[in-house]
């Protein structure tokens, strides 16, 4: 079993060593229709959830409020808009993406909403590791019009910066093991979803959100 491991194990090398790390600088964002528009409060809608987790909705939704908070704006509490929907018949993400913008700001007074959507989110097992990944993105959408004002996407993991190279093969597949053990008796997800929801929110980021007006970051147009 080891000396078939080891003949995998030099196969895949040459092929890893052989991937490109290609940079791309991302294109100024636009942001005309965000400074014309100058939000100040936002209502978070539950996450549409195009992940096999059924954790991951509320997962990732217990964390974006710190972030845009912290980059200016007055956030409606979530755990208030999710019970407000549920009285009013909606529990699926999906029907509440569907609301029309002026019926949300009629109903929660907020001058834009934000639709964020999960693509990724839980663990994959290899032989050598298991990482635990959350993928998302969002649309801020100016509830008064309907127009979207920015959109964005971030994605985080829990192997991030490790280095697997000590202990040898064997030392590895131990590693992997146990960490596979640990992510499937936890939602090792949930904390990469704190990490991803700052990269996807917090103020200042190349082409992110806008610091909006309780930030001392805020640059009214």
């Amino acid at each position: 079993m080891l000396k078939r491991i080891l003949k995998l194990s030099a196969c895949l090398v040459p092929a890893m060593l052989a991937v490109g790390c290609a940079t791309h600088k991302a294109a100024p964002y636009d942001y005309s229709a965000f400074k014309a528009a100058q939000p100040r409060s936002i209502v978070v809608l539950p996450p549409l959830n195009n992940s096999p987790d059924v954790n991951a909705t509320y997962s990732l939704y217990t964390w974006v409020t710190f972030p845009l908070a912290e980059a200016g704006y007055y956030v409606l509490p979530v755990a208030l808009v999710d019970e407000t929907f549920k009285q009013n018949g909606l529990s699926s993400a999906a029907d509440i993406h569907a609301v029309d913008t002026v019926k949300l700001k009629e109903i929660f007074g907020a001058d834009a909403g934000l639709y964020v959507t999960i693509t990724n989110y839980g663990s994959s097992y290899t032989l050598l590791n298991s990482v635990a990944t959350v993928t998302a993105n969002a649309r801020l959408v100016d509830l008064k019009t309907g127009t979207v004002l920015w959109t964005g996407k971030a994605s985080a993991n829990n192997n991030e910066g490790n280095n697997n190279s000590g202990g040898g093969l064997v030392g590895m597949l131990v590693a992997a093991a146990v960490k596979q053990i640990i992510n499937t008796a936890t939602d090792a997800a949930h904390p990469v979803a704190n990490v991803a929801s700052l990269r996807l929110l917090s103020g200042g980021m190349t082409n992110g959100m806008l610091y909006g007006p309780r930030s001392l970051n805020y640059a009214p147009q």
